[in-house]
């Protein structure tokens, strides 16, 4: 008999964790479906309107324009910025960076650097003409680069050309009096001088 028992009470326990279980199931289940109910409904909470108020007007054939705009054009050509350079800009800036068309040469900076790595190879060949072409090219995509003015200085002087050379030295002192190559081109700069001296 006592062995009947704890299979009874064992079977109870089972049967009442199974009720109980579903029970908080069918409970979850029904709290999640008002949830999701309440959420499909209006809000309860209406806002007053009030009755004594004009309505609005019909303004579907003449809608309310910004400054003044005639019907049928855009209210957007008024920020349109106008980029035309201003008159007589070529007479005050004669040194601008256009090419023979007229046209604003590219910037292109990754190219630049692309272009001085190549002159660099050509330079330790000692293909010198090769390597000024490139260095060239490089000043095209970034007018300023310093690193190129200097290389090309270099491979111009390689190549016997004082005046491209102290001209292309000088101007890396300009743009980087203080920079990594400016104790070499300053040297260099007296050396060219000598040599112009001498002939």
């Amino acid at each position: 008999m006592l062995t009947q028992s704890r299979g009874f009470n064992y079977n109870m326990s089972v049967q009442f964790r199974y009720l109980l279980s579903t029970i908080v199931f069918a409970v979850l289940c029904l709290g999640l479906s008002g949830v999701a109910v309440a959420q499909q409904s209006p809000p309860v909470e209406q806002v007053p309107t009030d009755k004594s108020a004009t309505p609005p007007q019909n303004n579907a054939e003449n809608p309310p324009r910004s400054n003044g705009v005639p019907a049928g054009e855009s209210s957007s050509k008024q920020t349109q910025i106008n980029i035309a350079p201003p008159a007589n800009d070529a007479k005050s800036h004669p040194g601008a960076d256009l090419d023979d068309d007229g046209a604003a040469l590219p910037y292109d900076p990754m190219k630049a650097m692309k272009d001085v790595e190549v002159g660099d190879f050509y330079y330790k060949q000692d293909n010198y003409k090769a390597a000024i072409s490139r260095y060239r090219e490089a000043l095209q995509y970034q007018p300023h680069y310093a690193e190129a003015t200097f290389h090309l200085a270099e491979a111009l002087a390689k190549t016997h050309d004082i005046a491209g050379a102290t001209e292309n030295y000088e101007a890396y002192l300009k743009l980087l009096p203080d920079g990594p190559h400016a104790k070499k081109s300053q040297k260099a700069l007296e050396k060219l001088k000598k040599e112009e001296a001498k002939k």
